[in-house]
């Protein structure tokens, strides 16, 4: 009977951890599907933008082919073509992007379209925005820029030796990197020497700043204190200006440009500088420093800073480029005709062009438009191109700093500007939507 009783316990201990690891496989499945259906949802989530844009007048297909459908919410409605019938309200429409949708609005206007997967599962709220169809001129040529800040840039807080010897930081836990000092004692700051004499002038009196952070006026104070060369200082490194090489994107028929593809950002601070006024100025390329894995190139211009050399006026620093009115002193290096736009929806992998002036004058140089992200964190990185064109390859080696604004061309029409280079392999880069750039000069 003993041995019975053993038997059925090893028996019974056996189907209890059989039972325990079949209950372990189901947790286990069950987790896996969650984790699949989450990591589907979520691509078919970043696959549709969040902002979507059609040009007024003009017929737009929409080719997303995804299992999403929705209603598509304004006061005035969109002519829509290769839709069935729909019992929804007269005050929206019913789109399913799971074929092409041709839209077609007549005026600027701005538009909610709420977005379910498979028509039931929430999944996007989509703006559509109707904006003017532009007419613009690739540009493609090199340009000086100087941009002064409003205010002084703080780039970093530091100490210095007193008088006495003895090591003194007046600024520390008072001001940072990326504040803005427009003030002292009420009195405007022109420049980095207007400041830097306030404070020298001070006598060791308390000073009361103006201070602009992160979009937010603050009143701080700051009692200077003597180095030992005699000068009052408070322990900050400032700066007023920045000066660079670009390329011009685009102009358009009212003289206005857009240039960069990206914003000026301090070089200590990475912050985006805060313009108080700008200049465009003729350059000449003098050199070039060749791309290569793990070191970008960069192009080196010849900028003379007088009055006479002067081409135009930037007037907004963005996170999208710089815009700003050009006076024409250059037309004669444009090669380009102009170019309806073309938006992110339109563009395709294939070949592209870009045009740069490399070697003196503007030329237009293949590219392969390798990925589209129609929805895209960085407003500069929707698209990703490789340079292929053999000449422009042999200049530079790939894309170099100096090139970022190059307009990027695809089937007669101007789609986007080159932005930034992938260091690890400078024949690679990205590039930003044209219309994140001309929403973004608007």
């Amino acid at each position: 009977m003993k041995g019975c009783d053993d038997l059925g316990g090893r028996r019974n201990r056996t189907a209890s951890r059989e039972d325990r690891y079949r209950v372990f496989l189901c947790l286990l499945l069950a987790v896996a599907s969650i984790a699949l259906i989450f990591s589907c949802y979520f691509t078919l989530w970043r696959k549709v933008p969040s902002c979507i844009r059609i040009k007024a007048g003009v017929e737009q297909t929409l080719d997303l082919q995804m299992p999403v459908s929705g209603n598509l919410y304004k006061e005035k409605i969109l002519e829509v073509s290769g839709q069935p019938e729909s019992n929804i309200p007269k005050d929206s429409i019913h789109i399913d992007l799971a074929k092409p949708v041709t839209l077609k609005a007549n005026q600027i206007e701005k538009y909610v379209l709420d977005l379910k997967l498979f028509g039931i599962i929430p999944l996007k709220t989509v703006d559509l925005q109707v904006i003017q169809d532009k007419t613009l001129i690739p540009a493609g040529i090199p340009v000086g820029i100087y941009v002064k800040t409003n205010g002084v840039l703080v780039i970093g807080v530091g100490e210095f030796m007193g008088e006495d010897g003895q090591s003194c930081s007046p600024s520390e836990y008072i001001l940072q990197s990326g504040d803005y000092i427009t003030q002292v004692n009420d009195e405007v700051v022109t420049g980095k020497s207007d400041f830097v004499e306030m404070v020298k002038h001070s006598e060791g009196q308390e000073l009361v700043l103006g201070v602009r952070r992160g979009g937010e006026n603050l009143t701080l104070k700051v009692k200077p204190q003597t180095s030992q060369s005699g000068d009052y200082k408070i322990g900050i490194w400032i700066r007023d200006n920045a000066q660079g090489v670009g390329t011009m994107t685009y102009l358009s028929e009212d003289s206005s440009f857009g240039a960069l593809g990206h914003g000026i950002n301090d070089v200590d601070t990475s912050t985006l500088m805060e313009l108080e006024k700008g200049t465009l100025y003729h350059t000449e390329i003098v050199g070039i420093t060749r791309g290569s894995n793990g070191s970008p190139g960069e192009l080196t211009g010849y900028i003379e800073y007088d009055a006479s050399q002067v081409i135009g006026k930037i007037t907004q620093n963005t996170t999208a480029g710089i815009f700003g009115t050009y006076n024409g002193k250059q037309e004669e290096a444009i090669i380009s005709e102009p170019l309806s736009i073309g938006l992110k929806q339109e563009l395709v992998t294939g070949p592209a062009q870009i045009i740069c002036s490399i070697d003196g004058e503007a030329h237009y140089y293949d590219v392969e438009i390798l990925e589209i992200s129609l929805e895209n964190d960085s407003v500069n990185r929707g698209i990703v191109l490789q340079i292929t064109d053999p000449k422009l390859l042999a200049l530079t080696g790939g894309i170099v700093q100096g090139m970022s604004g190059s307009p990027i061309i695809q089937d007669g029409k101007l789609v986007g500007a080159v932005t930034h280079v992938l260091v690890n392999d400078p024949t690679r880069g990205y590039g930003i939507f044209i219309e994140n750039m001309l929403t973004a000069a608007s």
